[in-house]
């Protein structure tokens, strides 16, 4: 009876459908690879070419970079100018991909200063620190997953709604955080202008050494500017980020007689030990960090 049972079984487990592969997704920096992991689930694997707590504007690819990108089925980019090489890799790997742009149809800010340049011309490409606009985002990488994974398209898109839920959630939140900082006071100081969404949603005013990119070097006079405003205006909110070389900041709280307050994350989360190891403890970390600082100013 026994031996009659082993083949029938045997033929039972053979009948059930294969437990398909997660595909494999390339996403160019730390922030974006958490989104799409947010989004994709376990229906997908994703590699990080620029890792945490570390710089997409000055990156360097590698020949491992080209060949992740040849191996992938999809990759994501946040466009804007952001990853200055992805266009470069993109074309020396001769990926198949699907590409995505998470930004694509996205409502951007228009930069009015001189260094817009350096970021494929007047747009900021930071979007990422105003939750509302991170919407879409998700939506454009459920779609580019959807493309090349037919058969999981609406898994994708249910998890990209629910990511949208809770964007809602950290937006209401951080507008009732700000909202306890006297608008005189929201005025803050960190290495490069990053954070030109989160102060535009939430009406702060933030300051910089350095432009739009890590790579562009402040003059002699605008320091001197910057550390002048910072005496003048009081401002004991000064952060270094954590993907920058903080002896620039450090010199310049010196020189301004302030001390630096700690440590925002702008283009990268921190390591899976740190206080921003997703995007929405990134976000609930910078936000609590300036409001606390923002209140001494």
């Amino acid at each position: 009876m026994l031996t009659r049972l082993i083949p029938a079984a045997l033929a039972a487990i053979l009948a059930l459908p294969a437990t398909a592969e997660p595909i494999p997704v390339v996403a160019t920096f730390s922030i974006l690879g958490h989104v799409v992991e947010a989004v994709g689930g376990d229906k997908v694997k994703v590699q990080t070419l620029v890792g945490p707590d570390r710089d997409a504007h000055v990156y360097q690819p590698t020949p491992q970079d080209s060949r992740v990108l040849a191996e992938a089925k999809v990759v994501v980019t946040n466009g804007l100018g952001f990853e200055g090489w992805i266009e470069r890799l993109i074309k020396a790997s001769g990926t198949k991909a699907q590409i995505v742009v998470a930004t694509q149809g996205l409502r951007t800010r228009k930069l009015a200063d001189a260094h817009g340049h350096a970021h494929g011309g007047s747009v900021d490409p930071h979007v990422w620190h105003d939750p509302r606009r991170m919407a879409p985002y998700a939506r454009n990488i459920a779609e580019g997953l959807a493309a090349a994974d037919p058969a999981n398209a609406e898994a994708y898109r249910i998890n990209a709604t629910s990511f949208a839920g809770l964007l809602g959630t950290l937006d209401s939140w951080a507008e009732s955080r700000f909202a306890e900082v006297p608008q005189a006071k929201r005025k803050v100081i960190t290495t490069h202008d990053a954070f030109g969404y989160l102060s535009e949603r939430y009406r702060l005013t933030f300051r910089a050494p350095k432009g739009i990119t890590t790579d562009s070097e402040p003059s002699a006079k605008g320091i001197a500017r910057l550390i002048d405003q910072i005496r003048a205006e009081k401002i004991k909110a000064v952060f270094v980020e954590n993907i920058s070389d903080r002896r620039q900041i450090d010199q310049l709280a010196k020189e301004a007689g302030v001390t630096v307050g700690g440590r925002l994350y702008s283009d990268a989360l921190s390591g899976t030990d740190g206080p921003a190891r997703t995007y929405e403890a990134l976000f609930r970390h910078n936000v609590s960090l300036l409001t606390s600082g923002m209140l001494q100013n």
